[in-house]
């Protein structure tokens, strides 16, 4: 596709060229911001006819390296040259860094952040050094790494400055030699001398060293796989925004991370088909194994590129069980993380979103859930509530309670739908802010008959939502997510169970709340019927002049006898009640 200019804004290919041409230019509505942007500079097109879809798959991958078309899929990593800096201060630091200057000493370069962090995290443990900016030249309270022994508090000025030093010397040297095996050798040498000698501060330091050398191995123990080489994908999806992780595993060791935020995208599988086109493309080093969490749009065509590309057989998996799914599942709360830093919700609430959609089969990450529960007790004071969880944590200030009112008695699949008809009403006069967003979620406490009853009034207000209810055990805990097809057993997905427990807790929390209040202070309104000469009729007009219970108790004879249409004797029977009670 082409710009009035005539240079080539996007490549793509397609098996029907038709569909995929009013796939664009149609249904706009359905298109992200950066499609509609796309499609409002095309000006022409071209197109070559291929034999077969992995010709167009090698022929689309080569005109996108050649031309970088503006709207496709072009790769932006933390890549690039990081170093490892020793600084130049009076107490020298290890610290990582991306640029070099001529006031310090520099180890480097590597091409990966990861092992550069990973080593600079490693050698601070190990030799006990600090991760900290403090000044060591005045004595000041030690930090939890002193007490976690993973750092000699140096600010406790009880170190010298030689020693100090000496020690960063000999990080340096283990950096740069990068042999712990050697290194455990040589220390476990001089532990032993020190003992002889009776240097037992020393030994003991020695000692301290070689363990948490060993430590360290039995950590990196924690990430080994059977097989020799695998790259492994996950991402995640934030509105328009994904985010992709890659955790690179060689020598059955994870070896590096990479993250790369990628725009404009809402189709996960043609995500994946183009991505790992332009990750690949320039590539030598292809691993026999390639870990996706969900399929790509042309799998079979892709592994045949990789295994020519390779020149060896290269398989694309989709774990659905085992050891190799805890590592995709690993690598997805890296592109949690990752992206999470775009927006106020933390890792691990974005994690249990992205779950939470995957289970229910959304097409992007439900950012903004609203819940529903119905309470009354056998049809009385009959109420509901609804609570709005924000990027995965509750939304107090969109919380809404309701009373129901048209019927009287018991019927929660009746309360349930008038409920959210009342809240769309509202959402279409536009009046009250917190109905003024659509959720991408709606959750009814409730089974089948309870989204049975709510979606005729989706659709008498045209409105498109995800719905599902939360079914409870016998015991009144969360079990498993209903749909109308049946329910969606979720207590294998630790984050998304514990999410949506949450919400079901709050939801009951929040309705039973508001039912007990007005149970409470309807019991005790009608006490005022237990007195001679109080029918309904007094007892309300008592209750609008007085407000409450307890300021008619309050009240003198005079000021119960002035209220409209009481009379002196009603309003001594009033005062002598309570002057008893």
């Amino acid at each position: 596709m082409k710009d009035k200019s005539g240079k080539i804004i996007y490549i793509g290919k397609a098996k029907s060229l038709k569909n995929r041409v009013t796939q664009y230019f149609g249904s706009g509505n359905n298109h992200t911001e950066k499609v509609r942007q796309m499609v409002s500079n095309v000006n022409d097109f071209e197109y070559i006819l291929c034999d077969s879809e992995f010709e167009a798959l090698i022929l689309e991958n080569s005109l996108i390296k050649q031309n970088q078309p503006k709207y496709n899929i072009l790769l932006k990593d933390d890549k690039g040259y990081h170093y490892i800096k020793i600084t130049n201060d009076k107490w020298r630091k290890i610290v990582s860094s991306k640029t070099t200057d001529q006031k310090a000493q520099y180890i480097g370069p590597y091409n990966s952040g990861y092992i550069v962090n990973q080593t600079v995290d490693e050698v601070r443990k190990i030799f006990r050094l600090p991760d900290c900016n403090r000044s060591f030249d005045k004595p000041t309270k030690p930090c939890l790494n002193y007490h976690l022994g993973i750092c000699d508090a140096p600010c406790r000025c009880k170190i010298s400055l030689d020693d100090y030093n000496a020690t960063v010397d000999e990080a340096v040297s283990f950096i740069k030699k990068g042999n712990s095996q050697k290194l455990t050798e040589l220390l476990t040498k001089q532990m032993n001398r020190a003992a002889e000698r009776l240097d037992f501060e020393q030994a003991a330091k020695l000692r301290d060293r070689i363990n948490a050398i060993n430590k360290l191995r039995e950590k990196q123990k924690v990430v080994l796989i059977p097989y020799d080489s695998q790259d492994v994908f996950a991402s995640v999806f934030l509105g328009e925004k994904a985010s992709i992780s890659v955790l690179v595993f060689r020598n059955k060791r994870l070896s590096d991370k990479q993250n790369f935020i990628i725009d404009g995208i809402n189709d996960k599988k043609e995500l994946y088909s183009q991505f790992l086109q332009q990750y690949y493309g320039d590539r030598q080093d292809i691993p026999q194994r390639i870990v996706l969490d969900e399929n790509t749009e042309n799998d079979a065509i892709i592994e045949r590129w990789l295994t020519e590309k390779a020149g060896k057989k290269v398989s694309i998996i989709i774990p659905k069980i085992g050891e190799q799914l805890d590592i995709v599942k690993m690598c997805r709360n890296n592109a949690a993380e990752s992206i999470s830093k775009l927006s106020d919700t933390g890792g691990r609430e974005m994690y249990a979103l992205d779950e939470l959609g995957r289970i229910l089969g959304l097409s992007s990450i439900p950012r903004y859930i609203e819940a529903y529960d119905i309470s009354n007790t056998a049809g009385s004071e009959n109420v509901a509530g609804m609570v709005v969880f924000r990027d995965g944590r509750p939304y107090k200030k969109a919380y809404r309670l309701f009373k129901i009112k048209s019927f009287y008695g018991q019927d929660d699949y009746r309360s349930m739908a008038e409920v959210l008809d009342r809240r769309f009403l509202e959402y279409k006069k536009g009046e009250d802010e917190s109905f003024s967003t659509l959720p991408d979620l709606i959750l009814l406490d409730g089974g089948e008959g309870q989204i049975s009853a709510v979606l005729p009034v989706l659709e008498k207000h045209n409105i498109s939502v995800s719905l599902f209810g939360m079914v409870k055990d016998s015991k009144h805990r969360t079990r498993a997510i209903a749909s109308s097809g049946g329910d969606i057993a979720i207590k294998s997905n630790r984050a998304a169970f514990t999410l949506v427990t949450s919400i079901q807790d709050e939801v009951h929390r929040y309705a039973i709340t508001y039912h007990k209040k007005r149970r409470t202070k309807s019991m005790l309104a009608s006490e005022l019927l237990e007195i001679e000469g109080i029918g309904d009729t007094r007892r309300k007009a008592l209750l609008k002049h007085f407000k409450t219970l307890t300021a008619i108790k309050n009240a003198s004879i005079d000021e119960l006898s002035s209220v409209k249409g009481m009379n002196r004797k009603s309003a001594e029977a009033i005062f002598n009640y309570y002057v008893e009670k």
